[in-house]
């Protein structure tokens, strides 16, 4: 019986929404977090009649026809990159893109991911770097003797050294956009990969047209709705206990036809 194969089509798809949303509900707390959807399509469909053909070899047009889907598929699960809300921490290290953009940090093999995660620190070297140890590109390292650091939103990293009163420019933060940020691959860690479906990097000065501004002491928060959230997952559990109930009435149907065969 077709019914129990669409409907089981239907309890794995709604399945899949509930690791989405879980996923979601898990990153409440994670810095510059983007929520997901899933997002579905339909089975092919199997048709009893075709509609625009002639009827019987006469004149007269079938004018719909009888097509039965054969259910659903998890078509995307697609990352929301809307902005977060900033949050004031008062690091001087911690930075939030406010805007399009994210930053660059080379990993221990020389690879350049993306981030939008902005909670760095400084290493025995002075560099500049993520809670991972990767550094941020462009390389920026603070003198030894720096009392305070001061980034502005254009990126321009400005450094007051020891028994100086003017600041002296150690750096300048450079930022990325892509054409599709759906497209990026997440690496875990608040990373990701760009993709042949993102495009290539383009890197651009905080500030510019089509790139976004630095806050310095501020944190992108994740940008889940808890109330969004709940209710999605109330709607995937009842959409679940539906597709269940299909099952059990073309069950039982089954089982009736079985029990005609008997008699």
């Amino acid at each position: 019986m077709r019914a129990l194969a669409i409907a089981a089509t239907g309890m794995n798809a709604q399945t899949k929404n509930l690791e989405v949303i879980a996923n979601n509900i898990a990153n409440i707390n994670t810095t510059a977090f983007k929520r997901s959807r899933a997002e579905f399509t339909d089975l092919i469909y199997q048709a009893e009649r075709l509609q625009g053909v002639s009827t019987r070899g006469q004149n007269a047009v079938v004018p719909e026809g009888a097509q039965i889907g054969l259910g659903v598929r998890t078509a995307a699960i697609r990352p929301l990159n809307i902005q977060g809300s900033l949050t004031n921490t008062g690091n001087q290290l911690d930075l939030a893109i406010n805007g399009r953009g994210w930053f660059q940090v080379t990993t221990s093999t020389g690879e350049i991911l993306y981030t939008r995660a902005g909670s760095f620190s400084t290493n025995a070297n002075g560099q500049i770097v993520t809670s991972d140890g990767y550094q941020i590109q462009p390389a920026i390292v603070v003198p030894n003797n720096t009392t305070a650091i001061t980034i502005s939103q254009t990126g321009v990293v400005d450094a007051t050294i020891g028994g100086q009163t003017i600041p002296q420019q150690i750096g300048q933060l450079t930022i990325a956009n892509f054409v599709n940020e759906a497209g990026l691959m997440a690496m875990g860690g608040n990373l990701f990969e760009p993709t042949a479906a993102s495009g290539q990097a383009v890197v651009g000065v905080p500030g510019d047209p089509g790139f976004g501004s630095i806050n310095q002491g501020y944190l992108e928060a994740s940008n889940v709705d808890p109330v969004s959230e709940i209710s999605n997952m109330i709607a995937a559990q009842r959409a679940y206990e539906m597709n269940s109930k299909v099952v059990e009435a073309a069950s039982s149907m089954a089982g009736t036809i079985s029990n005609l065969r008997v008699s």
